[in-house]
């Protein structure tokens, strides 16, 4: 099965069977169901919903379907055309509208397409939003607009530029300073909408920019999540060019990661880090991130004198902590900066323009500015279940083990001990437990995550 059905929308792979793949009938039937729920939500006959894609080699042809079906539901369509995932956020409530469709799979290969569904805030939907319309799908429960109440299709082409905008009128942001600054960077866009909208902003900040893969043609040159194994060019081409720094993003320009001076990853969990020091430093507060994202962010919280929450994996999960505790500034250790000031989703320009802004102040190399933070080492395992296993039960026991410890259960469970933590969660697709760890060391991560896939293995075998 590569069609993936969730409450944050339907994602999966193109060709195929219906049912099976994200087939135009698959996209069709969403796309309907969403158009049902928005008149609901709406009140409206004739609400008007934002529609943009990154440059997936797919997404004109969703488009046009998706878009198109919101017509034949009697859907207003603003089409910003190549977006990005945060522009799209930004562009709900500034067009009044009352939803927002993101036509991408994040940092999912090329074969991959997704219907990523937003409400009137430009926020995702909460879990009973999203099983309205996955209800609505599987029953096929819509009725479409006649002739004289077709929806139309208006064409917005400018609205990254008016992102950027947006990005520079942070009261944050030292557009002067970075200025004067005169950092040179190298951007991997992966041949996506990133490739169109980091280097606008950095050219907009009087940044100087060598464009790697910035062709947005949706053929991506490596694989498109931004983790280390993947950006062996970006790293070469920042030493070759003697750049202050490389930037990548993930295809719909959410996740952000950095390369140091000299070549070497900033690494991913430390995006939000140092985008949060330089909050901080400037506005007292909290801040959020997910159960498994690095220690380092609560770290430099408490050293600004605030307090650090942590919330269950899922960007939704985040931004209801950050609503509820009023936190300055969050986001997920993947890379995904997420800072209220501008909007609760998370931007990988809004990260960009903060990480310059700390520069300025700093006036450090950004090998000397990683070297300061706090070094931690994580680790990703998992433990393979024989179907049918109570996972559930397992975890119960795992937790009445470690009661005695600094335990976490709202999604799964995360023991922190003193020097390092674990994290357990069910996969919701197969039967496997993620086990997350996070140490002073790799190899203290990793026998920590070796530790706990024997105890796993060890309570299965007492519920086989």
């Amino acid at each position: 099965m590569t069609l993936i059905k969730s409450i944050s929308g339907i994602r999966g792979t193109i060709g195929g069977n219906p049912g099976d793949n994200l087939t135009p009938l698959d996209a069709v039937k969403f796309a309907s169901a969403y158009g049902k729920w928005i008149k609901t939500a709406s009140g409206k006959e004739r609400p008007l919903v934002v529609i943009g894609r990154d440059a997936r080699i797919s997404g004109a042809m969703i488009q046009a379907l998706v878009q198109n079906t919101l017509v034949g539901m009697g859907c207003d369509v603003i089409d910003l055309g190549l977006s990005t995932t945060p522009t799209v956020e930004i562009a709900v409530p500034q067009e009044n509208a009352d939803g927002g469709i993101i036509l991408t799979a994040s940092h999912n290969p090329k074969e991959w397409n997704a219907l990523k569904l937003l409400n009137n805030k430009g926020e995702f939907l909460d879990g009973v939003e999203g099983q309205k319309i996955l209800d609505t799908a599987a029953a096929e429960d819509f009725a479409y607009a006649e002739v004289d109440d077709l929806g139309q299709v208006t064409a917005i082409t400018d609205y990254i530029d008016k992102h950027i905008v947006e990005v520079l009128k942070l009261p944050l942001v030292q557009v002067d300073a970075i200025k004067a600054g005169k950092f040179k960077v190298v951007v991997d866009g992966v041949n996506s909408t990133g490739g169109i909208a980091i280097p606008a902003l950095c050219k907009a900040l009087g940044v100087e920019v060598v464009e790697l893969y910035c062709d947005p043609t949706g053929h991506f040159p490596h694989n498109p999540e931004p983790l280390k194994e993947h950006l062996g060019d970006l790293c070469a081409a920042v030493t070759e060019h003697k750049a202050d720094f490389g930037i990548t993003v993930d295809p719909d320009v959410d996740r952000l990661a950095f390369i140091t001076d000299k070549g070497e990853m900033f690494g991913e969990e430390y995006t939000l880090v140092a985008c949060a020091d330089y909050v901080l430093s400037k506005k007292k507060g909290d801040t959020v991130s997910n159960l498994s994202s690095s220690r380092a962010l609560r770290d430099v919280t408490v050293k600004h004198g605030g307090n650090y929450h942590a919330a269950a994996v899922g960007e939704v999960n985040v931004v209801t902590k950050m609503k509820a505790v009023k936190a300055v500034i969050g986001g997920e250790g993947n890379g995904g900066i997420i800072y209220p000031d501008s909007h609760y989703g998370r931007d990988a320009l809004v990260g960009v323009a903060l990480f310059l802004s700390l520069l300025t102040e700093k006036k450090m190399k950004v090998s000397d500015l990683r070297d300061s933070y706090p070094s931690y080492f994580m680790g990703k395992k998992k433990v393979q279940l024989t179907p049918g296993m109570p996972v559930d039960a397992i975890l119960k026991d795992v937790e009445k083990k470690y009661a005695s410890e600094d335990l976490t259960t709202i999604d799964g469970v995360k023991i922190d001990f003193e020097n390092e933590w674990v994290h357990l969660r069910k996969s919701n697709t197969e039967p496997i437990i993620r086990i997350y760890t996070e140490s002073g060391s790799q190899q203290a991560a990793d026998q920590l995550a070796d530790r706990f896939i024997a105890e796993l293995e060890g309570i299965a075998q007492q519920h086989g």
